[in-house]
């Protein structure tokens, strides 16, 4: 931390080690060699994360947690344990049991002494999803319609099983679906002997959680904007510490000579993301208030305080994932002068084509990109032609089959289309489709399991 923020000695330093699953791993090295931590979180799951998970796991029982956890721990663990920081994270994702086996064969191998590992189950909800009358949040649909294409049910857990995972004295915790601030939050709870209704203590931890969870953003990542927000020595970003006042109250910094920057701006674009009411910020362990955060810059560091909140609500959210169809897609490049009309037509063959074989298309979309992919026809009309286009026909499916025809139908430009065209790439995937569905509170069991090395 910077010389410039003086802070009481009773403070908990967290570090955000990751803030998704594919992030980098020097960072969360570089924050345990010397950002004298206390915790550090690796924050890995989103909604399709884990539901690619729960399909692994099924194809492989003894599967299912992040792909990254070995390298991780390789890569992180021995110094952890030598510098007494404490692990939590998400890594478990679709099997914690399975996360926390493969966590003590590794702290073997690697020579590490005692080590203390919690999972946390009770997440995976999809029997209990099954067995209700539910309807989805997003469109209103019967659960039940979607029985047969249903992959995973999730709920979000809160801080409560990791709290008590660490007063075991867990020196890792690995939890499946957990909300993300709570893998913050939890720690301070722990530390601190804040109330499980202490609703503005949890609103204040909550923000504090928020801030952490998506590691880089805070320190200048998905910030910069040459010109306008310049950002210093992004090839070596750092991420950030929170460290963190028994009030709450947090210090947002990061190790001095890392690459980035903790600003005002920084944390206020965090603060913003993915909130849709500020005042009523639904978590598991509380009903978060930011609308009287303090963001303020005090030297290198940033100090955020004022989160509020109150009580939880009855119910958690569970994430429901099912399969819906197929993508079919396929690109082509042309270039030099007359590329735009050129592409042009070439979607207009691609999209008779289809027709004219018929292809059992739920759903295209056509697109040039550098011209209209993003924004539509309007903004392309006010600049001059590109002297390069990249054609890309992209199709949902109901079965594999159809959607091949896709990339198929597009390669075929090469010698049945415009001049020029060249680097044809087509491709199939799968689609998971996510909604939500709420569960009351006393549905969901969350337990822990200990395990040593």
């Amino acid at each position: 931390m910077s010389t410039s923020t003086a802070l009481p000695a009773r403070s908990v330093r967290i570090g955000a080690g990751a803030g998704y699953s594919g992030d980098r791993i020097e960072p969360a090295v570089e924050l345990v060699e010397h950002g004298a931590l206390d915790y550090l979180v690796f924050e890995c799951l989103a909604e399709r994360t884990i539901a690619l998970a729960q399909q692994e796991r099924r194809r492989d029982a003894s599967q299912g947690y992040d792909p990254l956890l070995e390298a991780r721990w390789r890569a992180v663990l021995p110094l952890a344990a030598k510098r007494g920081v404490r692990i939590v994270t998400n890594m478990g994702a679709a099997n914690p049991i399975a996360a926390a086996h493969k966590t003590v064969e590794l702290a073997r191998e690697l020579g590490i002494g005692e080590l203390r590992i919690a999972a946390v189950t009770g997440d995976d909800v999809l029997d209990i999803v099954l067995a209700g009358h539910y309807r989805f949040e997003e469109s209103g649909e019967a659960v039940a319609a979607f029985r047969d294409r249903i992959v995973a049910a999730n709920a979000y857990l809160g801080a409560g099983p990791i709290v008590d995972a660490l007063s075991a004295g867990a020196d890792v915790v690995l939890t499946g679906r957990a909300a993300d601030p709570a893998l913050f939050l939890a720690p301070l709870i722990h530390a601190f002997g804040w109330s499980m209704n202490d609703w503005n203590r949890l609103g204040q931890g909550t923000v504090v959680g928020h801030l952490l969870e998506c590691a880089g953003q805070i320190t200048g990542g998905y910030f910069a904007d040459p010109g306008f927000k310049d950002v210093p020595n992004l090839a070596r970003l750092g991420f950030p510490i929170g460290d963190v006042r028994e009030d709450g109250t947090v210090v947002m910094t990061k190790v001095p000579h890392a690459g980035g920057c903790v600003t005002e701006a920084t944390c206020k674009e965090q603060l913003l993301y993915e909130i849709h009411d500020p005042q009523r910020y639904l978590q598991p362990d509380v009903v978060a208030d930011f609308t009287e955060v303090s963001v303020k810059q005090s030297g290198a560091d940033v100090i955020v305080s004022g989160g509020r909140g109150t009580a939880r609500t009855a119910t958690l959210k569970a994430s429901v994932a099912y399969l819906d169809g197929f993508i079919g897609e396929g690109q082509i490049s042309y270039g030099g002068p007359g590329a735009l009309a050129r592409a042009r037509l070439a979607l207009e063959i691609v999209s008779e084509r289809l027709t004219l074989t018929g292809a059992a298309v739920r759903e295209l979309r056509c697109d040039l990109i550098g011209v209209d992919s993003l924004y539509g026809s309007l903004p392309a009309a006010q600049h001059s032609e590109p002297y390069e286009v990249r054609v890309r026909v992209a199709a949902r499916c109901d079965s594999r089959e159809q959607a091949v025809r896709i990339g198929n139908e597009v390669e075929t430009l090469y010698t049945n289309g415009p001049a020029g065209g060249g680097g044809v790439t087509k491709s199939v995937r799968e689609v998971i489709a996510v909604q939500s569905v709420l569960l009351p509170r006393e549905a969901v069991s969350p337990s822990i399991e200990l395990f040593g090395n």
